[in-house]
């Protein structure tokens, strides 16, 4: 129902420009091109329509509500106020620019001319990753049976799995490769719970001194807890439990000078400090861990997403309606190998 309303209003609204430029431009009453546009469309949706047409008008209005659905699934999460580079998507691929070295600063010089140096920098071209959904399947007999829009129920929940396959996929882009100066591992050090040992308030300490060392600014550190060290904090800290269950934002609290988030599928680490490829299943001695990342230095960019929907009035044999998204999206640090750490769960 809700569907149907809003491409009542979509073509009324489309009609009204529509009119209004037509009359513009014949020197008539800007009323008498509204309403007369309106009354044709009116006509129009009592006339029979070809079910491809009637099938690319939901097609539309589907494909912008789950663009919407992304914008509003990624608030409140970890990616909130990550830099967006939407706009800058061609093609499904995103130019970035690679900084060169850092300008030579000179103190108390007295030496002119200065030298002129060069700082050339790179063009790094990015391809955006593609999602796709399997179809989902829902029969005439279906729709007849039940009272309620099952196909845009479907459609919600491609639009919700689409997103949090987003999410997972950014975090584990946003992780260290592995243990380097610039890109920190560190490991819990608390007492063993499950053949791992529990995360400590100064574990988060140690890392906050890291980042000290390497001047990460202090501004728009944030640090996404895993499930394993949420529940480590939990049951060892009154003050951070009384945070987690008052939270409305996406952000937990703050720590040490860190925006505390969390995620569902945080990236699994070794006990050497590597992450594992996305995706991977853990065996003994690898957990998921904690990670952070400077805001700033992070990015995200979402690129076209494209409906595939057929009728069963177009499929004789199996009378069913088949509906299924693809979309294009990335999530990576502007810089490599930089501004990002972890901390994953040592052994116990």
């Amino acid at each position: 129902m809700r569907t149907k309303i809003f491409a009542i209003i979509l073509a009324v609204l489309f009609n009204t420009v529509f009119g209004g430029a037509i009359a513009f431009a014949a020197d008539i009453p800007s009323t008498v091109g509204i309403l007369g546009m309106n009354i044709i469309g009116l006509g129009l949706s009592f006339a029979p329509m070809p079910s491809g047409v009637r099938a690319g008008i939901y097609v539309e209005v589907w494909t912008g509500q789950i663009v919407e659905r992304f914008t509003h699934a990624h608030n409140g999460t970890f990616l909130d106020g990550v830099p967006d580079f939407s706009q800058y998507v061609n093609n499904s691929v995103i130019h970035l620019v690679e900084a060169g070295l850092s300008p030579t600063v000179l103190i108390d010089n007295t030496t002119y001319p200065l030298s002129i140096e060069n700082l050339p920098d790179g063009d790094v071209a990015i391809t955006l990753h593609k999602f796709e959904t399997l179809p989902t399947r829902v029969t005439d007999d279906e729709l007849y049976a039940i009272s309620y829009d099952k196909i845009g129920l479907k459609k919600d929940q491609h639009g919700d799995a689409l997103a949090e396959s987003h999410l997972d996929k950014a975090i584990h882009a946003f992780a260290p490769v592995s243990n380097t100066a610039k890109t920190p591992v560190l490991y819990t050090t608390g007492t063993a719970v499950d053949g791992r040992k529990t995360l400590l308030r100064g574990d988060v300490v140690r890392l906050k001194r890291l980042l000290d060392k390497l001047k990460i600014p202090k501004k728009g550190r944030r640090l996404v807890l895993c499930s394993d060290h949420i529940n480590d904090l939990l049951d060892q800290d009154q003050k951070f439990k009384d945070q987690y269950h008052n939270y409305e934002t996406g952000v937990i609290t703050k720590m040490y000078g860190f925006e505390i988030y969390e995620a569902t599928n945080c990236p699994l680490f070794d006990q050497s400090g590597n992450k594992l490829s996305f995706g991977a299943v853990a065996t003994t001695g690898q957990f998921e861990a904690s990670v952070f990342f400077y805001v700033s230095r992070m990015f995200k960019a979402k690129g076209d997403t494209t409906m595939y929907y057929s009728e069963a009035k177009t499929d004789p044999v199996n009378k069913q309606n088949l509906i299924s998204f693809t979309n294009r999206f990335v999530a990576l640090p502007q810089v490599r190998d930089a501004s990002c750490g972890a901390i994953a769960s040592k052994a116990a």
